[in-house]
């Protein structure tokens, strides 16, 4: 690992030790002058966090959120080095405990909480300033400014950021920021250049999903990390209009329970709508107002055997202790993670697994804008996969204007500031030449196989169909997943007795197994028909 250069030439430069690829949060170390301040502390590993003479690299630490990708090391790292202070959101301070919950011993608070929207001064010269960044309760992006005897700059770092508004955070707000115009702006590319529905349809479509499955005698389980789409998803069933009194049980098990009580301490800092829910009604546990929501304890395991419900749990949980020798089927909801690679539990042919988007991040149309409106010097994109940030880093529309940075950890990213915009360097061409050939019955497209080396292509490619559309002079072409096409199925509304592919016994995963039929082997429609038909 490199370390920061002293010379005074190299005022402002930045180097990651964490940007989020694979298991590794996010740990940013940055040099504004004389000091060095690390954004987040989401490592494994915390040795290359001290020096040869066993200091700390930094001279302070500020924590974006309390989510583990940024803040799991930050209680190793407070017991290394006492006396480091370490700053964050007042929310967050209260929150970080969960991160440590199976400690042993007591953890103590080490974090000091900063105001919203107030400049403090660490250092001469260096000052920080917190604004809420959406995503999750107590999330802040970051400015920092420099004031020097020759030089001034300032750096603004998201975090995780959301622009719309979620269930209990209000998104990030443009005008708060919009007048600030750092020097460089340190940007999550979580969902590179892709575009989402909107965060209310989104939401929408998970109810209707969970209604739909409910219609059908499911049970349901939804694993989720201990905050933020967990507690999400408990507001969501209780306030949406498909729920609102409805007789379902809500189990909640593992860490969850841990985080809706750490929650139930941040009522004065949810929106509005959220403390006047919470005025008529409590926000989380609840016998008395259906649906009912209580926490699974071990003696009351056996509860769920006795009719349908809904768990929520966490990611680590064993679903075996739910799912044995339950009397009733169930479907397994698995939020989509950014890069688009969701594994998935190992389970049994009867038990359905499907995934759903409900984002906690700005899709790439909202980073766009962010970085529009703040309108840096340089931009440097961390957290989220290779290929996405390549995306990024790929659009005219952003090389025309920034300097655009996508490093990865242990690369030292020097960020000069001056009048004149060199134009950098372009990234590999992400295009892929390919042949069209057209005959009487079909046209076939040839790409070369490179493009299968892109982690993307495998949800691309998953069930071999694929639809095209018409954009202007220009033909969108998308791969259609599992998920869709079992939506597809269920929107034919199939009868049992009509013959087709979607109700033959040889049919598994869109692919037909009957070796005396024509599509043996091939990716089958659910509504397709072969004369070797076989009700299932």
């Amino acid at each position: 690992m490199p370390t920061l250069p002293q010379s005074s030439n190299e005022d402002l430069v930045c180097l990651p030790y964490g940007v989020g690829h694979g298991d590794e949060g996010v740990c940013l170390l940055v040099k504004m002058g004389p000091y060095r301040i690390l954004l987040d502390c989401g490592l494994t590993d915390i040795s290359p966090l001290i020096t040869e003479d066993g200091l700390p690299v930094c001279d302070l630490v500020i924590c974006s959120h309390a989510h583990a990708d940024r803040a799991k090391s930050l209680l190793p790292l407070h017991r290394a080095f006492p006396q480091l202070p370490i700053y964050c959101s007042e929310v967050t301070s209260l929150l970080l405990p969960l991160n440590w919950l199976a400690e042993t011993e007591g953890v103590p608070q080490f974090s000091q909480a900063l105001p919203w929207r107030r400049s403090i001064e660490f250092q001469d010269g260096l000052t920080a300033e917190l604004f809420p960044a959406g995503h999750l309760p107590g999330a802040a992006a970051i400015l920092l400014t420099y004031t020097g005897f020759y030089q001034s700059y300032s750096v603004f770092y998201t975090g995780d950021f959301f622009l719309s508004n979620s269930r209990l955070v209000e998104g990030l707000h443009l005008e708060s920021i919009r007048h600030l115009n750092p020097d460089v702006l340190m940007i999550e590319g979580s969902y590179g250049t892709s575009r989402h529905p909107h965060r209310r349809k989104q939401e929408n479509t998970l109810m209707a999903r969970i209604d739909r499955a409910i219609l059908q005698q499911h049970s349901i389980i939804l694993p989720v990390n201990t905050i933020g789409i967990a507690q999400e998803l408990l507001i969501l069933l209780r306030s949406h209009h498909l729920f609102t009194g409805r007789d379902i049980d809500i189990w909640v098990d593992g860490t969850i329970a841990a985080g809706c009580d750490a929650y139930l301490q941040l009522l004065p800092h949810f929106p509005p709508a959220v403390q006047n829910f919470a005025r008529h009604q409590p926000l989380f546990w609840d016998e008395k107002v259906r649906p009912h929501v209580r926490q699974l304890t071990p003696e009351l395991l056996p509860s769920i055997h006795q009719r349908q419900c809904i768990i929520i749990t966490d990611t680590t949980s064993d679903l075996q202790t739910y799912t044995a020798g339950h009397p009733f089927p169930w479907l397994i909801l698995c939020p989509a993670q950014p890069d688009g690679i969701t594994v998935l539990p190992a389970t049994t042919p009867e038990i359905a697994v499907e995934t759903y988007l409900l984002s906690e991040h700005s899709d790439g149309a909202g980073t766009a804008q962010l970085i529009h409106n703040l309108r840096p010097k340089h931009v440097v994109f961390v957290h989220g996969s290779a290929p996405y940030l390549a995306d990024l880093t790929g659009l005219e529309e952003l090389q025309n204007r920034y300097h655009l940075h996508s490093p990865a950890a242990g690369t030292l990213v020097s960020l000069p500031i001056g009048d004149t915009f060199i134009q950098p360097a372009p990234p590999p061409d992400p295009n892929y030449p390919g042949e069209l050939a057209e005959s009487d019955r079909e046209i076939n497209i040839t790409l070369p196989n490179s493009i299968a080396s892109d982690p993307r292509w495998h949800n691309f490619g998953d069930t071999g169909l694929i639809e095209a559309r018409w954009q202007g002079e220009e033909i969108v072409i998308r791969g259609i997943s599992q998920r869709e096409i079992l939506d597809r199925q269920q929107e034919l509304n199939l009868a049992p007795e009509i013959h087709c592919c979607g109700n033959c016994r040889y049919q598994r995963a869109s692919r037909c197994g009957n070796f005396r039929s024509p599509l043996n082997g091939f990716k089958v429609t659910p509504d397709g028909f072969c004369p070797e038909f076989e009700a299932g």
